[in-house]
C-alpha cells in the first residue's frame, strides 16, 4: 500500500474541484502520458503527453465547453504505484444543454509522488449524446 500515492490523488481530485490548476500540473509529471477513453469526445488527442498538452486538450475543453463539469469520487482503490478511483461525471454541455451523469473509472499511476499514466474510463455514448444535438 502506498497512502502516499493515495492521498496524492485525493488532493488532486480537490484542487480539480477548486479550480486549482497549478496544484492540478504541478502533480503530473513533465512527460505524462494521458489517456481518454476510446471514442471519448477529447480521445482524438491520444495520448496527451505532457502538462501543457493536458491542460490544452482536456481541462480547458471541459472549462469551455461544459456547465458545471464535476469528476465526483466515488471510491479510492489503493495498489501502491496504481490508484483506482470509481465516480461519476456531472455538467451539462453547453452548446446542446443536455445534461450528463456518467460513471467512470480512473486508473492512474504514480512515480516518485508524480502521476506518470492516466487512463480514463467513461460511458462514451452518453458523453456523446449531451454533446451532440
Amino acid at each position: 500500500m502506498s497512502q502516499p500515492n493515495l492521498e496524492t490523488i485525493r488532493s488532486l481530485y480537490a484542487a480539480i474541484a477548486a479550480g486549482d490548476v497549478p496544484t492540478v500540473l504541478g502533480v503530473l509529471a513533465p512527460d505524462i502520458e494521458w489517456r481518454e477513453a476510446d471514442n471519448f469526445i477529447y480521445a482524438k488527442g491520444n495520448p496527451y503527453v505532457g502538462p501543457t498538452a493536458v491542460l490544452q486538450g482536456v481541462f480547458l475543453r471541459l472549462a469551455t465547453e461544459w456547465d458545471g463539469f464535476a469528476a465526483q469520487p466515488q471510491q479510492f482503490f489503493d495498489a501502491g504505484e496504481t490508484v483506482i478511483v470509481t465516480g461519476r461525471y456531472t455538467g451539462a454541455f453547453k452548446a446542446t444543454g443536455k445534461k450528463l451523469d456518467a460513471q467512470f473509472a480512473h486508473h492512474w499511476t504514480l512515480e516518485d509522488g508524480k502521476v506518470i499514466r492516466f487512463q480514463q474510463y467513461t460511458d462514451t455514448l452518453q458523453v456523446a449524446q449531451a454533446a451532440n444535438a
